[in-house]
């Protein structure tokens, strides 16, 4: 179970909040991109990046020299699926259907080789499932070029909103067409890189994202 702390406690739609720990785990383990929130020289900054989840600890990384990944002290990090628009009766209960997560707390910066290496992995299989086998491992100059933090999951919310429009009992009756427009994700036929040499077939890890059937 997620332990509710002052910043992570809904104040408002207090039933869209999600406490099992396994729903954390499950909505940023189908995520592609999180967006890293943190105060550089006195203003806020929100930068989008990959990420990759190991147990309770969730790894981004990025340049050395990104001043994001070098601001120190708190941070907050987001994670956001969009499944749908819900269209009410009145503009004023519009909403969205979404699943969100909000992780609090201070990144440690990750020093020890095997870590590194186990975090970037995670990151790597994280946008492309079975791709660190089929790719060259990182150098040792591009290791020094990269900057991975670690930041534990102790102090996470999770939100969702799911299901058709909340409207005001009066406006049920109005010549209004209400609902939900789902959002669907796909991925595309697979494009070549024009450099590569030719003949060679679409890996098989590849493939099966392109078209899970």
């Amino acid at each position: 179970m997620l332990s509710p702390t002052p910043r992570t406690t809904l104040g408002r739609s207090k039933e869209r909040a999600r406490l099992d720990r396994e729903d954390l785990y499950a909505l940023l383990d189908a995520g592609l991109v999180c967006h890293l929130g943190a105060v550089v020289d006195g203003c806020p900054m929100v930068v989008p990046t990959g990420y990759g989840r190991i147990g309770d600890t969730l790894y981004l990384h990025g340049s050395t020299g990104a001043t994001s990944l070098r601001a120190g002290g708190e941070v907050c990090v987001t994670v956001t699926h969009l499944d749908g628009v819900v269209l009410a009766r009145s503009v004023f209960h519009h909403s969205l259907n979404y699943r969100s997560a909000m992780i609090y707390g201070r990144p440690r910066l990750v020093r020890e080789e095997g870590e590194r290496l186990a975090a970037l992995r995670a990151i790597t299989e994280q946008l492309a499932p079975g791709r660190w086998e089929a790719a060259r491992a990182p150098s040792r100059r591009e290791l020094a070029a990269t900057a991975v933090l670690a930041l534990g999951l102790e102090e996470a919310s999770v939100k969702v909103r799911q299901g058709p429009p909340s409207d005001e009992e009066e406006d049920y009756a109005l010549p209004v067409w209400a609902g939900v427009l789902p959002l669907r994700r796909s991925w595309g036929t697979p494009e070549p890189d024009p450099a590569m040499d030719g003949g060679r077939e679409v890996p098989e890890h590849v493939a099966r994202r392109a078209d899970p059937s």
